[in-house]
């Protein structure tokens, strides 16, 4: 390697580096950009047959904005106004707290005061949020500014994604049909991990949120909602919910619907899981359950939120990349670059 060949490598890592520094403030949104403009590509491309770029990806930030972020936010206020409307009108015997005293006291021996203990823990809780105002304020900032970047983002993949894709081609050492077999392979992974994913943790909630409304659980519309969320995370995830809901159900005095509960729960919610997430997920992405769940697990550690989505599809992705490495190892003896064979 000579000096200059050095130099530019080296120059490459540095410039790399204070890159991936200014992207890592705002990797949450840079990822769910990723993730929306590969949604909307399809109808991006279809959108261009009739429509300038520019306009086509204009169209889709706006269907973005309106079907992805209004009702998800018009969701969270309505549920976060239940939320509050049940601590507003709720007291000790609506809450039946009498009889979870009773049952604690009975179980352990030890007296206890939930409502006063409720109290201070609000009153402790309203301290802490006061003395972190600062920083609540400068999160609010943070994520106004993050969620513009995503439009930004969503918009110039959209408008510019022919370009990209012709850029990474042209970059790639590799012909260009080990190309198309990889590329096309990693959408199939991720088209059927996100789908599957999404559609699955929607299906286990709603029939999990059932059994919550058929044995009387407070505020069920509420817990659906969080269980839906939870369900991303494949077979604990709604039992965060309903296992709870089952202890409750318990400590107020109803043993029947309790069982009733569980066994709905264990049963039905863990055939859903059983079952869907093979014929969604396991057969198009090909992907053992055991990797998704190792994917969602630590795709959080790493990623935050968004690892939830990208977990699962970076690992497919790893294990599809070795399969076509395989399948053209090769024949890629002796070639290099984009050239067609």
């Amino acid at each position: 390697m000579n000096l200059s060949k050095g130099y530019l490598l080296t120059l490459i890592v540095v410039m790399a580096y204070l890159s991936w520094q200014l992207v890592t403030p705002f990797l949450q949104y840079v990822l769910g950009a990723v993730l929306i403009a590969f949604v909307l590509y399809p109808l991006q491309r279809r959108l261009e047959r009739r429509l300038s770029p520019t306009l086509a990806a204009f169209a889709l930030v706006v269907l973005a904005v309106v079907a992805f972020i209004i009702p998800f936010v018009l969701v969270i206020g309505l549920f976060a106004e239940d939320a509050m409307q049940m601590l507003q009108n709720a007291d000790a015997e609506s809450l039946r707290l009498a009889d979870l005293e009773a049952a604690i006291e009975s179980q352990t021996g030890q007296s206890v005061d939930i409502a006063s203990t409720v109290t201070d823990s609000a009153q402790q809780i309203g301290t802490a949020v006061l003395e972190r105002s600062t920083a609540w304020f400068s999160a609010f900032t943070h994520a106004l500014i993050g969620l513009g970047l995503a439009l930004f983002l969503v918009y110039y993949l959209l408008k510019d994604g022919d370009d990209l894709m012709a850029w990474l081609h042209d970059m790639t050492p590799l012909p260009a049909e080990v190309q198309d077999d990889l590329y096309g392979e990693l959408s199939e992974v991720m088209w059927a991990v996100l789908a599957g994913h999404v559609l699955i943790a929607i299906i286990q909630g709603f029939i999990a949120g059932l059994g919550l409304f058929a044995t009387g659980i407070p505020n069920a519309a509420f817990w659906t909602f969080v269980m839906i969320i939870l369900a991303l995370i494949p077979l604990i995830g709604a039992f965060l919910v309903w296992g709870p809901a089952v202890g409750y159900l318990l400590l107020t005095g109803e043993p029947v619907l309790a069982v009733a509960l569980a066994a709905y729960s264990a049963v039905i919610v863990g055939i859903s899981d059983d079952y869907l997430r093979p014929i969604v997920v396991d057969r198009y992405a090909k992907l053992n359950p055991a990797v998704i769940i190792l994917g969602v697990l630590g795709g959080v550690y790493a990623f935050g939120v968004m690892g939830l989505f990208f977990g699962p599809v970076i690992l497919g992705a790893f294990l599809t990349t070795v399969d076509v490495i395989d399948d053209n190892y090769d024949r890629l003896e002796g070639e290099s670059g984009t050239t067609e064979t």
